[in-house]
C-alpha cells in the first residue's frame, strides 16, 4: 500500500534533512520507512505486531535496543493511541532521541471520533462493502475504552519533549476508505458537519 501522500509531505516536511537516523514507531508494514529510506534516511522501524514485514523489527517502542540520544527524530502515524504502557514508553522514547530531536506525530483523536464520525464512516464502509458495526454509538464509546486520546498522549510526552498544539484535520478517509473521499470529508468538516477526527504535532525533546 502506498504512503498517503498527505501524511507523506507532513513528516517530510517536519523532519531534519536527511541522512538524520529516524526512528519510525508503529510502522506497519513499512511502507514510510522505505520511502525514508529511498529519500536518504537512516530508518530503524519497529513494530510489535509487523508480523515479518520487510525492514520492520517486531518489538515495541518501550524494547527498543538503541544506544541514549542515537535518534535524531522519531515519526508516528497513527499508532500512539495503542501504545502500553504508556509512560514507560515515551520515557524509553525520551532516552534515545537526542535533546533537540524531533518527533512527528500524526494520529487518529479517538476522543472526536463522535456518533456523526462514526455514521459516516459506517455509510461510507457499507457503500464499499465493508463490515462495519451495527451501531454508531457503541462504535465510538468502544474505541474510547481502548484508545488514548491526543490529550492523554500529550500529557504523557509533556515530561521530555515540548509538543505544539494539535493541527485537526481529516481522518475517516484514511480508515479503509478510497482517498477520494478526502475532499468530501474536508467539505463536511469545513460546513460543520464532522468532525475533524485527524490530529497532527510536532514536538521537541528537550
Amino acid at each position: 500500500m502506498a504512503v498517503d501522500p498527505g501524511v507523506a509531505a507532513f513528516v517530510r516536511g517536519a523532519l531534519p534533512p536527511p541522512p538524520a537516523r529516524v526512528l519510525e514507531i508503529g510502522a506497519g508494514q513499512g511502507e514510510l520507512a522505505a520511502a525514508l529510506r529511498e529519500a536518504g534516511y537512516d530508518v530503524v522501524a519497529v513494530d510489535p505486531a509487523a508480523d515479518g514485514a520487510a525492514g520492520v523489527e517486531p518489538v515495541a517502542l518501550i524494547d527498543v535496543a538503541a544506544d541514549d540520544a542515537s535518534f535524531d527524530a522519531a515519526v508516528a502515524v497513527v499508532s500512539l493511541h495503542h501504545v502500553e504502557p504508556l509512560a514507560e514508553s515515551f520515557a524509553r522514547l525520551a532516552a534515545v532521541v537526542r535533546p533537540g530531536g524531533t518527533f512527528v506525530i500524526d494520529e487518529f483523536d479517538v476522543a472526536r471520533f463522535d456518533e456523526r464520525a462514526a455514521a459516516w464512516q459506517m455509510r461510507q464502509r457499507a457503500a464499499a462493502g465493508i463490515a462495519h458495526p451495527d451501531h454508531e454509538g457503541s462504535w465510538s464509546t468502544d474505541l474510547r475504552d481502548h484508545m488514548h486520546p491526543v490529550a492523554k498522549i500529550r500529557a504523557a510526552l509533556a515530561p521530555a519533549f515540548d509538543v505544539g498544539a494539535p493541527v485537526p484535520g481529516p481522518y475517516l478517509y484514511r480508515w479503509d476508505l478510497h482517498p477520494a473521499l478526502r475532499a468530501v470529508e474536508e467539505t463536511l468538516i469545513a460546513a460543520g458537519e464532522l468532525p475533524a477526527t485527524g490530529a497532527r504535532m510536532v514536538g521537541t525533546r528537550r
